[in-house]
């Protein structure tokens, strides 16, 4: 456990997230050190089960949920609505995933906690917005891959939709919520005041569509699924050697020099075909068979090797375990150890940001669910006697 200090300390968060997107917004300001009080229902107390993330001892849950503390607590009892609005008259942050419909039913709404305490940033994320007609649908992930026309776009030219190997939309939303209540407490040091703040699945997806997103807008071009080549610029992409395959990218008359080059593919420079970035692009499977018939006489090593001095971008296509194996990655540290009571010592991903003299060791592992109940309940003002009432409610 680090002793230096992290940049959040001073903020105290109340997690009511469930599944992915959520989780992903409060590990992030956890991770930083904010003081993330994980909330949970008394009956996830012994229980193995987190739902869409698997097993809580499993590594999906076990690498969301670090630096969190876990309270347990039923806010749909009176005594625990009123325990939770305690917390949340002295909290910073309230982060929240619910449906819009469950928590205006629970009233725990941003309406509802700004009432008590107007300093509050309360975030949100839905699957498809806080209102409009689909509002009240439930949204997953790859509803959203799908609705937000991911899918249509990822795969092979003809292969039919295909998902991304990553929740990506429940990562990005997650992400995108904990930058805007960033921004929020940053505002709040000059107005004093709170805001609600909230993204979707759906908005995250649609955002990350990026260019893809921009050559409709701008140009009315449906874009259409274009394998591992670069669906604008070419030549990038996979190409097989004698042993395993590699990612090349050489785009622009510079680097498509070079490239040719350095493989000894001159003749490809003196080909109308391949004579710019466009003709390139509208003759892509021409020069693909011309780069193939090169790249597949040699061991990928040698490729990578001479395309990276040539300043050609070129890397392998690593599994799993090449990639924690890999020299760069290690040298980055993006591994670290978290020490669990009952797992023991577990590997876990590190946050992608660098910030010079703030050091990144992981203060706790993943919680038991209401492993923190009473200790979080007395650092909020209440007695022995207050919470062994709220026991004998059934609310803790």
């Amino acid at each position: 456990m680090s002793e230096s200090r992290l940049p959040l300390e001073k903020y105290t968060v109340l997690d009511l997230t469930r599944a992915r997107a959520g989780p992903t917004a409060a590990r992030v300001l956890a991770d930083w050190g904010a003081n993330v009080i994980a909330i949970e229902h008394p009956d996830r107390a012994g229980s193995d089960s987190s739902g869409f993330t698997g097993a809580r001892s499993g590594p999906d849950f076990q690498n969301l949920h670090r630096n969190k503390r876990s309270l347990s607590l039923d806010m749909k009892k009176p005594e625990g609505h009123a325990a939770f609005m305690r917390l949340a008259e002295k909290a910073d942050v309230v982060v929240e995933n619910f449906r819009p419909d469950v928590k205006r039913r629970l009233k725990i709404d941003y309406d509802a906690v700004a009432k008590i305490n107007p300093r509050i940033v309360y975030g949100s994320i839905s699957g498809f917005g806080q209102d409009g007609p689909y509002s009240d649908r439930p949204g997953l992930d790859q509803i959203a891959q799908g609705m937000g026309g991911l899918m249509s776009i990822t795969g092979l030219p003809g292969q039919g939709p295909v998902r991304v190997g990553i929740p990506i939309t429940d990562l990005c939303a997650g992400m995108f919520l904990a930058q805007g209540i960033l921004i929020a407490l940053l505002e709040r040091e000059t107005t004093g005041k709170g805001r609600f703040v909230h993204t979707s699945l759906l908005e995250a997806m649609v955002f990350m569509l990026d260019f893809q997103g921009s050559r409709y807008l701008q140009r009315g071009e449906v874009p259409k699924q274009a394998g591992n080549n670069h669906p604008t610029g070419m030549p990038q992409g996979c190409y097989a050697t004698t042993d395993d395959p590699i990612v090349i990218a050489a785009v622009g008359d510079n680097l498509f020099k070079r490239f040719c080059i350095a493989i000894g593919g001159e003749h490809m420079l003196a080909m109308p075909e391949f004579s710019g970035d466009k003709p390139r692009s509208d003759n892509r499977k021409q020069l693909d068979a011309e780069i193939e018939t090169i790249i597949a006489t040699k061991p990928s090593a040698y490729w990578i090797r001479l395309l990276n001095e040539a300043g050609v971008p070129c890397g392998p296509v690593n599994a799993m375990d090449q990639v924690f194996a890999d020299e760069q990655v290690q040298h980055l540290n993006t591994v670290h150890h978290v020490d669990s009571k009952r797992l023991g010592r577990l590997a876990v991903i590190r946050q992608p940001v660098n910030i010079d003299g703030i050091d990144h060791s992981f203060r706790r592992a993943s919680p038991d669910s209401g492993e923190h109940t009473d200790e979080v309940l007395m650092e909020f003002g209440m007695s022995s006697d207050d919470i062994g009432r709220l026991r004998a409610a059934g609310a803790i």
